[in-house]
């Protein structure tokens, strides 16, 4: 306490310590306080007033000297941008924005960013700064887009971006096309080396506001003059950035020689850990992907995961068919996704020339991207030269083909009498996207009935006797008038010509035929009649009478083109016609039916409207003889028909209402519990 006195005695008075202290002590008497005069001051000790001048000389001297050193070449740090240490990343800790909940579709719109100018040091020339990175007109945009609820992973955010402006050219006009079906939030990120305004890039490019694109000035600083390593790390920093404020269910790019190679790099590298796909467009996208426009993000977000195979039943005698099915599916685009899986089931004997074309055929075919050089083709041959029954036809057949996640893989089975369009592939993931992957869809579970979706619209019904006519839709031309329109629908009847399966039903499918075969083993002849009748002419494989049983006991139904559409996708040729092998001994010459021509072309010009799939409520419906329902009519000779089989196999009466709800291991219509 001693040395605290002597040291407070240097900054205090005795008057100022005096007053301390009688807030601690008693209060005195008035006679007894110490009277203050301006003379008292002048008898302080002279040595105590120079220790104070000292003291006050050296606190002066230092605050002088930290003022005079403070660093003048630091810039403001704004708390709302993104800022990087060019060294180190762990400094980046973006606040996320606080939850809101869900709007109306369209937000309102940022405004636009044009870089800032602000007093800055003096860069190198152009092509070798290499910098601290920042971002300065990143995070004004991000913050005003809380209303697209960005900070959840599931959202309806779609992302293009761009580093050079020819690549910003041929994104634009899809984002603007997207913009405007107003089922998604398109935002435009620019990470480019180009100072060009955000207003002179949406003139150029004829974007207006009824685009509905929200845009996003993703350039680094001192971008013009930056080496490509630092606009590199820049493009994989401002994705960072951007999925931690944004979230987008997919990244659009172009990926063509028109984009900077560092772009590319870059979000190669960091869009897989964003896990969203990546869908990089070529030179063609503005016409052969245009399609894509029409999707949502739920839709976009599946992009990479749905797998395709294609799976052949070949026969003898029948080399001609097969190898032009082959050289179809060579030539056909595959740009919107991963090249099929392709199953090719051969019979014992196979012909000479089958058998010298497999020897050079390459798939995947040497016009598509194969870094791996990975094969993807099985050619399965059988052993024994006996004739195919109908049960080892349909075993064996549906044995060919297992979905790994049957919510993704699906396949694609083909007659060997098909031909295909170069552009089926498109239209089979376009279908699939909207049908099974969209908010719609899965709202509506669109995919609970879909069995299939057929590339081509059969000649006839599968009696292969009586022509079908595909039914129209009623389209209002005027007030007063209306006309018929060709239009896809949905029929109950299953298809084997060319048509793509899901990978659910194909499950059930594959249960159904194993418990129908051990039944019909077991059970003594006379069959029951739901078995040995047949509705499916002896012209198609027996596997898919097997099909046809499911769908009219669950009430499915395939999805069929429109005749335009058809035309545009596959044709089945019946010149070079070889029946099943099954039935070959049993199956007389009956007229050939007329077949539609292919034609090959744009997809969406095949598309009724505007090329949007339609609805499924909008389309026509058919039960399995070709008789107009609907969804009530449709269920009732569902229930009517699984009641009747049920019966067949007997046992059912013993089961309880929770047996009889359908289930993937048709155990309700076998009257078995176990699953």
């Amino acid at each position: 306490m001693q040395t605290w006195g002597r040291m407070g005695s240097l900054f205090f008075s005795d008057e100022e310590l005096g007053k301390k202290d009688d807030d601690r002590k008693p209060t005195k008497l008035p006679h007894m306080r110490s009277q203050w005069s301006p003379s008292s001051a002048a008898r302080l000790p002279q040595s105590r007033v120079l220790k104070r001048l000292a003291i006050a000389l050296v606190l002066g001297l230092c605050l002088y000297l930290f003022i005079h050193n403070i660093p003048a070449d630091l810039p403001i740090r704004d708390r709302r941008r993104p800022v990087y240490n060019h060294l180190d990343d762990s400094e980046l800790e973006p606040l996320p924005p606080k939850p809101k909940p869900m709007p109306k579709l369209r937000p309102a719109r940022p405004h636009s960013s044009k870089p800032t100018t602000k007093d800055e040091p003096p860069v190198p020339a152009s092509g070798s700064y290499n910098g601290r990175i920042q971002f300065k007109n990143l995070g004004a945009s991000l913050n005003a887009i809380s209303e697209t609820n960005g900070e959840y992973n599931a959202n309806r955010n779609v992302l293009f971006a761009a580093s050079s402006l020819k690549s910003a050219a041929v994104l634009l006009p899809i984002a603007c096309q997207m913009g405007t079906m107003l089922r998604s939030y398109v935002h435009f990120a620019l990470m480019s080396r180009s100072e060009i305004a955000f207003e002179e890039l949406r003139a150029v490019n004829g974007v207006a506001d009824s685009c509905e694109i929200i845009f996003h000035d993703a350039r680094v600083d001192h971008s013009a003059s930056s080496a490509d390593t630092r606009l590199g790390t820049a493009v994989t920093r401002a994705f960072f950035h951007i999925h931690s404020y944004m979230h987008p269910q997919v990244v659009i790019v172009d990926g063509s020689s028109l984009e900077e190679t560092f772009f590319l790099e870059g979000v190669r590298v960091q869009v897989p850990d964003m896990e969203v796909p990546l869908i990089e467009l070529d030179a063609d996208a503005p016409t052969q992907l245009s399609w894509i426009t029409k999707l949502d993000s739920a839709s976009l977000a599946a992009w990479d995961k749905i797998s395709i195979d294609i799976l052949i039943q070949a026969s003898s005698g029948a080399s001609g068919s097969l190898i032009r099915l082959l050289k179809s599916l060579a030539a056909a685009d595959y740009s919107s996704g991963s090249v099929p899986h392709l199953t090719i089931e051969l019979p014992h004997k196979v012909d000479p020339p089958t058998a010298k074309f497999l020897e050079t055929f390459q798939w995947p075919p040497a016009s598509v991207y194969n870094p791996t050089h990975a094969k993807q083709l099985t050619l399965r041959h059988r052993i024994s030269s006996s004739g195919l029954t109908e049960e080892e036809s349909s075993v064996r057949f549906v044995e060919s083909f297992w979905p790994a996640n049957p919510g993704h893989s699906h396949v694609l089975v083909l007659s060997p009498q098909a031909e295909l369009s170069p552009r089926f592939f498109h239209y089979l993931k376009y279908s699939v996207l909207e049908y099974i992957h969209s908010n719609a869809a899965v709202v509506q579970q669109w995919d609970s009935r879909l069995l299939g979706i057929s590339l081509d619209l059969p000649p006839t019904h599968l009696n292969a006797s009586e022509p079908f006519v595909p039914p129209v839709k009623k389209v209002a031309k005027s007030r007063a008038t209306e006309s018929d329109e060709s239009t896809s629908f949905l029929w109950q009847a299953p298809n084997s010509n060319a048509v793509l399966y899901t990978g659910h039903k194909w499950v059930e499918l594959h249960r159904f035929v194993s418990r129908a075969l051990e039944l019909q083993r077991k059970t003594k002849p006379p069959l029951p009649a739901i078995f040995a009748d047949k509705a499916i002419s002896k012209r198609y494989p027996s596997w898919l009478e097997h099909a046809l049983k499911l769908s009219r006991a669950r009430g499915y139904w395939t999805l069929y083109p429109s005749q335009p559409t058809a035309g545009n996708l596959a044709v089945v040729h019946s010149e070079l016609y070889k029946a099943p092998e099954e039935y070959e001994a049993d199956l007389r010459k009956t007229p050939e039916p007329a077949e539609l021509s292919l034609t090959p072309g744009p997809l969406l010009e095949s598309l009724p409207g505007d090329g949007s799939l339609l609805h499924f409520d909008d389309m026509p419906l058919l039960l399995w003889d070709g008789t107009p329902t609907n969804l009530v009519g449709l269920d009732a000779s569902a229930a009517d028909y699984a009641a009747e089989f049920r019966r067949a196999v007997g046992g059912c009466d013993s089961l309880a209402p929770d047996d009889l709800i359908p289930r993937a291991s048709v155990g309700d219509l076998f009257c078995t519990r176990d699953d």
